[in-house]
């Protein structure tokens, strides 16, 4: 069991819940997102982070859009944090980004092309917030337990391993569920991103494609495999939104997916009263 954002996640604990859009648009968007998805998750009994980045570093091409920056970005997430009142999770690409970042969100996200990068790993570590360690495409599930150790092993126990899909030859991703358990056995806490695991990488002509129809699908199974958090990517407006729009759910497509996620959790005896 770890702790982020002051909630108990793991075996026997409530489905923890990462949610928001992909990438900071605008301000008025990302606090518009943070209150919808405050109310559905207080509304279904479940704690919540909410997640957005200030920069999409590692795009599929260098016209895609990136977000608003370091500066601005935190900025924006502040004001969420204390207007919304809802810990803020979000990703870094660079050591020199952690501190600035670790003012002002909860949780630090290190992205899953970056999960193996030791000098990000403890930098995000050391920043004493929770961790959320995405596991690389490139990455088997027994194996993302060296770069967990890492953080564990600079005195940040509270790290989160996400799974977001493997690559199955030329743009495509797939997830085996085996691996959820393989990770739990290893002693790990287990969130699975829905939303990302459905993409199809560069498969856009320049862009990541993805198959939002497959999220509710794959998530249930998840479910039922044993994860102890979920992740989503969420927009009111998906074929709109600037990033990620193919794969992101909107805003009842969302709740559909918890609600289904938590009825197999209860079912199964994995969710608390």
């Amino acid at each position: 069991m770890i702790t982020l954002a002051g909630h108990s996640v793991g075996q026997g604990q409530k489905l923890f819940v990462i949610a928001g859009p992909d990438v900071i648009e605008s301000e008025e968007l990302a606090l518009r997102h943070a209150h919808l998805l405050k109310g559905i998750t207080q509304r279904l009994g479940v704690p919540y982070a909410f997640k957005c980045s200030y920069d999409k570093a590692n795009r599929t091409s260098g016209k895609s859009f990136r977000g608003p920056g370091l500066k601005e970005g935190l900025r924006v997430l502040r004001r969420i944090r204390e207007e919304v009142g809802v810990p803020i999770l979000t990703d870094v690409h660079e050591s020199s980004h952690v501190g600035p970042a670790a003012e002002v969100v909860d949780i630090i996200q290190i992205p899953a092309f970056l999960c193996r990068q030791t000098d990000l790993v403890e930098a995000v570590a050391r920043s004493g917030k929770g961790v959320n360690l995405k596991k690389g495409q490139f990455v088997a599930p027994k194996d993302i337990v060296h770069s967990a150790r890492k953080a564990m092993e600079v005195g940040n126990p509270n790290v989160l391993v996400t799974e977001r899909g493997a690559s199955f030859g030329y743009n495509n991703l797939v997830v085996d569920m085996r691996g959820f358990l393989q990770m739990r056995e290893a002693g790990l806490a287990v969130c699975f991103d829905a939303t990302h695991s459905v993409q199809l990488p560069s498969a856009g002509n320049g862009e990541t494609a993805g198959e939002r129809k497959f999220v509710s699908l794959l998530a249930r199974a998840a479910a039922a495999a044993g994860i102890d958090a979920l992740f989503t990517e969420v927009h009111e407006d998906p074929d709109r939104a600037l990033c990620d729009g193919p794969c992101s759910l909107n805003p009842q497509m969302f709740e559909d997916v918890v609600r289904s996620v938590l009825a197999i959790r209860r079912a199964l005896g994995h969710e608390p009263a």
